[in-house]
């Protein structure tokens, strides 16, 4: 079983009511554990791309940084 990675698009974005440069600074901190991968290309070409659930991963941190609440830690 393969895993298809798709690029980001300005469309993704828009789909998520986000700009671009927001959803570049959370994935950006997105590991391949969390769906993301480079794809290269010949030369110095290259492309963040996402797995599908890397996508949901993504929306999710989004979320997160929107309510930075859902983040806290509990209190012992």
């Amino acid at each position: 079983m393969s895993t298809r990675f798709m690029p980001l698009h300005l469309c993704f974005a828009k789909d998520l009511g986000e700009d671009e440069e927001c959803i570049w600074d959370v994935a950006n901190g997105m590991d391949t554990e969390d769906g993301v991968a480079w794809v290269y290309a010949i030369g110095d070409d290259q492309v963040m791309a996402f797995a599908v659930f890397g996508i949901q991963s993504l929306t999710e941190l989004i979320r997160h940084r929107e309510d930075p609440g859902l983040l806290k830690r509990w209190n012992r």
